[in-house]
Formats: C-alpha cells, sequence, structure tokens
C-alpha cells in the first residue's frame, strides 16, 4: 500500500475514547465499525467487511502499530528502507530470501512484479520477471520462428554478460506465458475479481498458482494511500479495492491452494492521529499489516497497545511503532523455506512475532 495508508483509519481502535475525541471527523462511524467476535479493542472499517470471511476461518491476522525504525516521515526512505530490509543493504530483502533457502531455484517466473518495473524488495533474486499483465507479455500471434531467433541472438552472448541473463530469462517468461490459457481462465468458488489494476494482478497471480509454473514470490501494488486531502473520499475507494481484490484472491485459491500461500500486505508508515487543515493527515509512523493463509494463526489483532495520550504519540501525534515490520515477516519467510535469517535482515536483532 504506496503513500503511507492510515492504519487508524483501516482498523480502529474502537476500545480507545481518545481515538473518537481526537479525531473527531475521521473516526470511522462507530455505528458501521465491523465488529469481530472475542475482540473488544478494535475493529475493521465497514468497506473491510470482505476481509471477516479469512479472519473467522482463522486465516488472517492483523498486526497494529507496525513499521521500520525509519523516523524521516518521507515516502522515498521508509520505503527504501522497508523494501532492502535496512540501510545500505545489498538488495532487497525478498532477493536476499530467495537466495537463503536451500537449492536456489531461478525459473522464469519464480519471482513477479505486477507493474511498470522491479520494486526494490527484489533486487538480487535469481530471476525476476516485471510485467503489467500476462496478456501484455507477449509477441503477438504466430511468434514461434521469431522466438527461436531472439534465443539464437541472445544466446551468442557469453553467459557472463548482463544482456545474454536479461534476454534468456525474458524468452524463458515469454514461451512459459505463452503455454497458458489465460483468456479461458475461470476463478473458482464464486471469487469475483474487479477490474481494478489491483484485483486483476491478484487474479494473474492466482492463475500462475494454479498452472504450476514455479511461481515462488509475487508483488503487487496498491498506490495512492498519501491522504493529506479528502481522506475520507480517498482512501474510501482504496479500502473497497483492496478488501474485493483479497477477498477473491482467497475465495478464488480455496482450502487446497491457501495451505501453502502466504499474503503479506504492508505500507511505508502510517498517518497522524490529528487531522489536518485540508480535512486528510500527515504522514506518521505506526500502521498495520494484514498477513492471511495457510499457517497464520488468525482470527486475531495483534498488537502492543500504548493507547492515544499525548505522552503515547512521537512528535505531533503519530502512532508509535511497537512492532517491527521484520518481526511480522520472519516465521512467513521461515514457513516458506529460509531457516537462516542472517542473511536477509542484517544487521538487526529479530525477535519473531509468533505468527
Amino acid at each position: 500500500m504506496r503513500g503511507g495508508a492510515d492504519g487508524l483509519t483501516l482498523v480502529p481502535p474502537i476500545g480507545d475514547s481518545d481515538y473518537w475525541r481526537k479525531r473527531p471527523v475521521l473516526a470511522v462511524n462507530e455505528n458501521t465499525v465491523v465488529r469481530l467476535e472475542g475482540e473488544k479493542r478494535f475493529g475493521l472499517h465497514p468497506l473491510l467487511a470482505g476481509l471477516t470471511e479469512p479472519y473467522s476461518n482463522g486465516d488472517l491476522a492483523v498486526i497494529h502499530c507496525v513499521g521500520s525504525e525509519d523516523s524521516t516521515r518521507s515516502h522515498f526512505e521508509a520505503q527504501d528502507l522497508m523494501e532492502h530490509g535496512g540501510v545500505n543493504t545489498p538488495g532487497g530483502w525478498l532477493g536476499r530470501f530467495l537466495r537463503a533457502r536451500p537449492g536456489i531455484r531461478g525459473g522464469p517466473l519464480s519471482a513477479v512484479a505486477f507493474g511498470k518495473s522491479i520494486p526494490e524488495c527484489l533486487r538480487g533474486a535469481p530471476s525476476v520477471t516485471a510485467l503489467q499483465s500476462l496478456d501484455d507479455f507477449s509477441l503477438g500471434s504466430n511468434i514461434g520462428q521469431f522466438i527461436e531467433q531472439l534465443d539464437s541472438l541472445y544466446g551468442c552472448w557469453g553467459k557472463d554478460v548482463a544482456l545474454h541473463s536479461a534476454g534468456m530469462d525474458t524468452i524463458k517468461a515469454i514461451r512459459c506465458i505463452e503455454k497458458l490459457d489465460r483468456k479461458s481462465y475461470q476463478p473458482e468458488h464464486g471469487a469475483e475479481y474487479s477490474d481494478h489494476p489491483f484485483s486483476r494482478g491478484l487474479s494473474q497471480v492466482a492463475q500462475l498458482i494454479k498452472a504450476k509454473v514455479g511461481l515462488d514470490v509475487a508483488s503487487v501494488d496498491l498506490n495512492g494511500w498519501d491522504s493529506h486531502w479528502a481522506q475520507d473520499i480517498l482512501m474510501d475507494q482504496l479500502i473497497s479495492e483492496l478488501s474485493q481484490g483479497l477477498q477473491a484472491f482467497y475465495r478464488d485459491l480455496g482450502q487446497k491452494w491457501m495451505e501453502t500461500v502466504s499474503v503479506v500486505v504492508m505500507t511505508e508508515f502510517g498517518r497522524r492521529l490529528y487531522m489536518n487543515s485540508s480535512l486528510g493527515t500527515d504522514h506518521g509512523r505506526g500502521s498495520v499489516m494484514f498477513v492471511m493463509g495457510g499457517g497464520v494463526k488468525g482470527g486475531r489483532i495483534l498488537s502492543d497497545w500504548k493507547g492515544l495520550k499525548d505522552d503515547v504519540l512521537e512528535g505531533r501525534g503519530d502512532l508509535p511503532v511497537t512492532t517491527n515490520y521484520r518481526n511480522v515477516l520472519v516465521p512467513i519467510l521461515e514457513r516458506h523455506g529460509a531457516h537462516d535469517l542472517s542473511g536477509v535482515f542484517l544487521e538487526y536483532e529479530l525477535s519473531p512475532l509468533l505468527l
């Protein structure tokens, strides 16, 4: 969720009276908050109602007051630290994770980023493919001979030449995608994806998973959470897309596939508690993460909640970070085969969250 998503709107602290008192305009309406069974501290924004299904099934956990140690409140610096997994670290944490597992695999579609470029978190991966759509990642019809010619062209370069590796990886990815029956893909279990890029991206991730093309990691962005102005109007659409996309993905994969899939939703920082003069909120610190999938002890909201008193807030009214995002990621990466994370999160003392 690039832009700094407001965790106090996504998962409002309904058990804290200071939330309603200090956010008289932007607080989520108390009568519409989604109440969760057994949870008195927090609720869900009404537009996140689609997530009650995986939550009730024990497949979704929410972590509040989470973030990084970055205190610049700069999108660029906070995203850079979070994606690299540290300051001045080589490559991204996902790239290092893919190399840290026993028996490194680097197939043409082992790591896929749906977007215009490779995100920093995947830098250094054995192989990465960036694409905006499976349909766009094609050279048209009757391309067999053309692909053979490209194969010969890039193959003439030595393996130590970067152009050789990039060209051959792209050709392998095209060949793999061409084998997919993309036009006739039908989501299962009544799942309905919207036509929003985020939802379309998740739909195509589901298709790659089911096609067993060797996908290990996929990255899908939902941009636009920088809510300095008219926050309610801006966030409502984004929250709907987030909820609808995740619910469709969860239903589409069903129990069979979700047992082996982990979904992590994160953002670079949260927003300030207090509203600004433009009916929005400025850059803050703590926000929320969502973790969905098999192996997750869900149906819980985890938080070392300190409250919203002024002596607890940081700076001019920021929710403090009480859980570092790395500690949320550690048990997930371990579940997916990385047992030594010393080379993934460098120079940071890990204290994994029990997920």
